[in-house]
């Protein structure tokens, strides 16, 4: 699980010294897709690995950013127009490419904007329309992965090779129920592994990666961890994303994650309930890559996976 922060609003560094400013962007269009450099630009506060600007009304500049590497850019690139036309949720789909310029030394993509309100700013409503929602895409999303699609070193791993990272994490955020907590992990270590071929996965479903609209999901987006292996680490997203009690309605729609599944997906649910905590932690501390919301939906989302 990865960091992510706020944008200023007015330019961000890319970590190399050259600063994104809205003057910036519209000149590497101009160089390179000239027939998009008249579009309104603006930019869209919320991103870390990469930096977001609206361009338009359909459409959206994804710039690397403090992402040391443009792997997972270009892992979208080749992936999501693949995967995009199965999924039954909107999805940001690559459109054009922009390389490495003198102007501009990073890499950066022209993508379909997905329209809707990040959930990390809004709410779900509609509880069982949302689980229904969010079963049907990651049963369209699960399949089969091919023999070259991406792998992942730390997602995807079971939860018993994650072991540290988890004491970790609960030492940082010393929840007053960490026994509890600690009791979902270990059940989740020792549930058996998954045994089905490895599927797609997103890798990244917390509720900065959706968008909401009319009180139900609405939207999919960042897949720069896209990768291949067990699909409980989507599944987490019962309790993470979804509210109190409807999560047995999402694995009943579901249909296809047998009981060690479900340990694992609410194991690492608790990981990443103690991961927004922590952010939530750092950004009320002032520190990068905090964003002092995410504690509440932490907490909310970790009293989910203790509730079961």
């Amino acid at each position: 699980m990865s960091a992510t922060g706020t944008g200023t609003g007015t330019g961000t560094g890319t970590g190399t010294g050259t600063e994104i400013t809205a003057d910036l962007v519209r000149g590497a269009l101009a160089e390179q897709h000239p027939d998009l450099a008249g579009l309104p630009l603006r930019e869209v506060a919320g991103g870390w690995g990469n930096q977001m600007w609206r361009l338009g009304d359909d459409l959206a500049v994804r710039v690397q950013r403090m992402d040391p590497t443009p792997e997972l850019q270009l892992k979208e690139r080749r992936w999501l127009p693949v995967l995009a036309p199965r999924l039954p949720l909107p999805v940001p789909t690559p459109v054009r490419h922009g390389e490495p310029s003198a102007r501009l030394p990073r890499h950066w993509t022209v993508m379909t904007w997905v329209p809707g309100e990040p959930l990390d700013h809004g709410t779900i409503t509609r509880g069982p329309h949302a689980a229904d929602t969010l079963a049907g895409f990651l049963r369209a999303l699960h399949a089969p992965a091919p023999a070259d699609a991406p792998t992942s070193t730390d997602r995807g791993a079971h939860p018993r090779d994650g072991t540290d990272g988890f004491e970790g994490f609960l030492r940082a955020v010393a929840p007053g129920d960490a026994d509890a907590v600690r009791a979902v992990w270990a059940d989740a270590v020792s549930a058996a592994a998954w045994e089905g071929p490895p599927v797609w996965v997103h890798g990244d479903l917390h509720p900065a990666n959706v968008v909401v609209a009319e009180g139900t999901l609405a939207g999919v987006v960042d897949f720069g961890d896209l990768f291949a292996g067990d699909p409980a680490w989507d599944l987490a997203a019962a309790w993470v994303l979804l509210p109190a009690g409807t999560a047995t309605r999402f694995f009943d729609t579901y249909a296809r994650a047998d009981e060690a599944t479900v340990r694992r997906a609410r194991g690492l649910a608790a990981l990443k309930a103690l991961f927004l905590l922590l952010m939530g932690q750092n950004g009320e501390r002032g520190l990068p890559g905090g964003k002092a919301h995410w504690g509440p939906a932490g907490r909310t989302a970790l009293d989910r996976v203790l509730a079961g």
